[in-house]
């Protein structure tokens, strides 16, 4: 929190937030649902510090009921592994707060600890990683950091026979308008996938996609640009009218593993989805 004139967060919030009224702070406070940093409950009389992490659950009037459900993998004491099921948002965002992978795993093992390592789109589904501990988090943190992680996905998308596989496309990658849209721009690369085909149909190809870098919806850019757009993407190459969520025609996009050398025991550790395209 920025420096202030407050002696509790309470004051703070109303302060910094003044379109929400200190009764609905007071509410929030009550329920449990201001934290600190390490997902401590705090209280309307907490005393303010400069510098101090707050976290909140952000509430809305009308949120929408998502009927698709996520797996558990693997739970230790350190990680929690999920499949995410497509349209299933990774933390809250725009209408989405309650029907979130985050809440529906703070609320299922009662942790409010609980936060993600890394994040997919909504669209996407497959595999997420969750830390339940944050004695041990910023070890795996520094995986995804120093990119020790290896990421492997698939899409589905028209074929390209012409071209010689694998390919690497690397370009640079900058917010694109409207401000939830990626675009390429000339200039240095910040942004590297190796693309390669898994296997090949009449009317669509299976892609292997592995990402060297982790910008957002990279994935869904670089194929649209080598002319492959992922199947059913409402984005890339081009935006169309934004529908309802449509079960029968998923972003064919799956996040289908994750494996790395554990920090904690050296031990490798695998971890692949069980959905299909």
């Amino acid at each position: 929190m920025p420096p202030g004139p407050w002696a509790t967060v309470f004051d703070a919030l109303c302060a910094r937030f003044p379109a929400i009224d200190r009764d609905a702070w007071r509410s929030r406070f009550a329920r449990g649902r201001i934290l600190d940093a390490d997902g401590g409950p705090l209280t309307e009389s907490s005393p303010f510090r400069v510098g101090a992490e707050i976290r909140y659950f952000r509430e809305v009037e009308s949120e929408p009921h998502l009927a698709v459900q996520e797996t558990l993998l693997h739970v230790d004491g350190h990680l929690i592994v999920v499949d995410k099921p497509h349209f299933l948002p990774v933390t809250p965002g725009g209408v989405y707060v309650n029907e979130t992978l985050l809440a529906r795993l703070v609320k299922r093992f009662g942790d409010s600890r609980i936060v993600p390592l890394h994040r997919l789109d909504r669209l996407t589904a497959g595999v997420v990683l969750f830390s339940n501990n944050p004695a041990t988090r910023s070890r795996y943190q520094s995986l995804f950091r120093d990119r020790a992680i290896h990421k492997r996905y698939e899409a589905l998308a028209p074929p390209l026979p012409t071209a010689t596989w694998p390919l690497e496309r690397c370009s640079r990658l900058v917010r694109g308008e409207p401000f939830f849209r990626t675009r390429e721009i000339d200039g240095e690369p910040n942004a590297c996938t190796r693309i390669d085909v898994l296997e090949r149909g009449s009317e669509t190809w299976r892609y292997a996609l592995q990402p060297h870098t982790g910008r957002k919806h990279q994935l869904r850019v670089h194929m649209a640009a080598i002319g492959a757009p992922i199947r059913n993407d409402p984005l890339y190459p081009r935006l169309t009218d934004q529908m309802p969520d449509d079960p029968e025609r998923p972003l064919k996009l799956l996040a289908r593993s994750l494996a790395f050398t554990d920090p904690l025991d050296g031990s490798a550790r695998y971890f692949e989805s069980r959905l299909q395209l």
